[in-house]
């Protein structure tokens, strides 16, 4: 039985503390810019309704266990994920510093996306990154529809072309044309394994 989890809209249609997914995400899913989180306990859920999304954005209860695993990521490295409230539905991703949780960059919010969508480009992202600052780390993403698609060189998405992701789109075909001019170094990007350091400190620590 999943235990239950309490969660907190800070900005959405409307704000508060919902104890189901299914009314937080009528809160948020479509809603450009949302701010929610859940939590384990109503305790916590209270004390962050109080606070600032700022201070919580990326704070996951298993984000720290790869510290104490035996095998550990190597470092340093940049850990990239992605959100999307809904399929399709507001997209953002970003890229942190595995072993302190800074956050490197942060794109969007992009409307009508997709969470493989997001980690596709937030594995080209710091990739573009890296080569502007001449930084040549280890990139970990969870996905291993993200990580084919960027070996591939193309984001193989069924994502429908709409108005409202033109945006999103333009930025698809312009991360292809650096993997296409770019030959990526054998190895640079590594599936990170939740199973044995929990989420992925780049994580949004959403549903």
């Amino acid at each position: 039985m999943a235990s239950q989890k309490y969660y907190v809209v800070w900005k959405g249609r409307k704000t508060g503390i919902f104890t189901t997914w299914a009314e937080c995400e009528k809160q948020v899913k479509g809603f450009v810019g949302a701010q929610f989180k859940a939590f384990a306990s109503e305790s916590e859920a209270d004390a962050a309704y109080l606070a600032n999304y700022e201070d919580y954005i990326g704070r996951v209860a298993t984000s720290g266990k790869w510290r104490e695993a035996s095998i550990k990521p190597l470092l340093p490295s940049i850990c990239v994920d992605a959100a999307c409230s809904g399929a399709p539905g507001t997209l953002e991703y970003r890229g942190v510093n595995t072993e302190t949780g800074e956050q490197i960059f942060h794109a969007g919010p992009y409307a009508d996306g997709t969470n493989n969508v997001g980690e596709f480009l937030a594995i080209v992202h710091a990739l573009t990154w890296q080569e502007k600052h001449n930084i040549h780390i280890p990139i970990y993403s969870d996905s291993e529809n993200a990580i084919a698609w960027v070996n591939t060189g193309q984001c193989r998405t069924k994502l429908q072309h709409t108005p409202k992701n033109a945006i999103l789109f333009a930025i698809i075909r312009s991360a292809e044309n650096w993997l296409a001019e770019n030959e990526l170094p054998e190895g640079k990007i590594i599936k990170w394994d939740t199973n044995i350091w929990g989420e992925n400190p780049a994580d949004f620590g959403r549903k």
